[in-house]
């Protein structure tokens, strides 16, 4: 709902605070490379998450959980439980997995995917199509990440593993996350795959 811009130095991109639910309006206002911090509610669901959630769409059934203006964070959680859950460390898992699934998904008005290294094309013009980011997370940071987790708020579908299951997470200041594809149909990796190409030209 919130979004504090600050500009720390120059000719570094932005840092910028938003608080959860995110609008259409201030995700399209997010470019590729700027950084992220986030704080609310953020939901984890993984592929067997996502397959239920659609199937249980198709079949004119509801889904326990809000989705619209929501985040996604593509992650299983490592917990302990006595009288209730609690989260020990929470690190991104490779999102390109989810692809088949993903424009689906944004669709039903999800604002922000959190994951690493990226997904496909048609994943891209989703995003541009519903106004939804990629916002990457750091890999191997599962415990910086997991003292960003205030509270577990609960927790839908433990049938499916702790790793699949929905998990309702409240965070503070959540990051740092990349946007690293955006709804302007800019992706960070094919940025930089192009530049990469272009030296690997000049070497040889």
């Amino acid at each position: 709902m919130l979004i504090i811009r600050l500009n720390l130095f120059e000719g570094i991109k932005l840092k910028i605070s938003m608080e959860t639910p995110l609008t259409e309006t201030e995700v399209r206002e997010l470019n590729v490379s700027d950084i992220v911090y986030l704080t609310g509610t953020i939901l984890t669901a993984r592929d067997k998450a996502s397959a239920r959630i659609l199937e249980l769409i198709k079949k004119g059934k509801d889904v326990p959980i809000n989705l619209t203006n929501s985040v996604l964070f593509h992650a299983g959680p490592i917990v302990k439980k006595n009288e209730e859950f609690e989260l020990l460390v929470i690190g991104p898992t490779t999102s390109a997995r989810m692809n088949k699934y993903q424009p689906d998904i944004l669709k039903l008005g999800v604002r922000a995917i959190i994951g690493k290294g990226g997904m496909d094309s048609n994943t891209l013009k989703a995003m541009r199509k519903y106004g939804s980011v990629y916002l990457a997370a750091t890999g191997g940071c599962a415990v910086i990440l997991g003292q960003k987790v205030k509270r577990i708020k609960k927790v839908y579908w433990l049938d499916l593993g702790i790793p699949d299951a929905i998990w309702e997470l409240e965070v503070k200041d959540f990051g740092p996350l990349v946007v690293a594809m955006d709804s302007h149909g800019h992706s960070l990796y094919d940025d930089i795959k192009v530049e990469a190409e272009k030296l690997l030209a000049s070497l040889f």
